[in-house]
């Protein structure tokens, strides 16, 4: 699904960018609830970029990347922790691009959000490749999500990937 976000552009640099574990949810401009075999996803596009609420069984998780006024938790490049029973992974990396590949790979992200099913992208006023994009899936087990937060003015992505599930015995 792909909307334009009817807001102005937040969060309008990727250094300002923060992450959190646990908050409660935040106001939206886009949602997209998602049923995943036994989980319950909602995609949520923030006018400071997302945030993912996931219940399944007695568990439930919320993960919010965006500018939260006087957070003191940057970006990380990495987390791993546990929430509950459940194993959380959490990566994020920052492409710095040319105007010219900047242009193509984020309409190469819109095309391939918007067509997906559980897929949600938001387009900021003022530029086509201003944009937050989330697309999750299920996969062995585990919920997965993706996300891209474009930059135009500085030609940065912010990529994230986050990967939750039930830990798994090691096999021998």
């Amino acid at each position: 699904m792909l909307t334009t976000l009817k807001t102005t552009y937040t969060d309008t640099r990727a250094d300002d960018l923060a992450w959190a574990l646990g908050r409660e949810p935040l106001p939206a401009l886009a949602v997209l609830d998602l049923e995943l075999t036994g989980a319950k996803l909602q995609l949520r596009l923030l006018g400071a970029s997302h945030q993912v609420l996931l219940e399944e069984e007695k568990h439930s998780c919320s993960e919010t990347v965006a500018c939260m006024p006087g957070s003191s938790t940057p970006l990380p490049l990495g987390v791993s922790k546990r929430v509950g029973e459940w194993e959380y992974e959490f990566a994020a990396r920052v492409e710095t691009l040319s105007d010219g590949s900047f242009a193509g790979r984020a309409q190469e992200l819109l095309a391939l959000v918007a067509d997906h099913p559980n897929g949600l992208a938001g387009t900021f006023p003022g530029s086509p490749h201003a944009f937050t994009a989330m697309l999750a899936q299920r996969h062995e087990g585990q919920v997965r999500w993706r996300t891209w937060h474009a930059y135009p003015q500085e030609g940065q992505l912010v990529v994230t990937r986050t990967r939750i599930g039930i830990r798994m015995p090691a096999t021998l």
